[in-house]
């Protein structure tokens, strides 16, 4: 009976981690600038520092 109860538990505890994945990988990414989801695209140009000439 334990086992039953265990195995249950354990396979509902798959399933919510796969749905989970599911659910983020078809989430809108709000933070990113382009398609790609990844947030690269927002980098601020002016904020990198420059490099001197010598």
């Amino acid at each position: 009976m334990i086992e039953n109860i265990v195995i249950g538990v354990v396979f509902l505890g798959a399933l919510a981690y796969l749905g989970n994945t599911v659910r983020k990988q078809f989430a809108v990414n709000n933070n990113a600038g382009c398609a790609k989801g990844c947030g690269t695209c927002q980098v601020d140009i002016s904020k990198i520092p420059t490099i001197k000439e010598q």
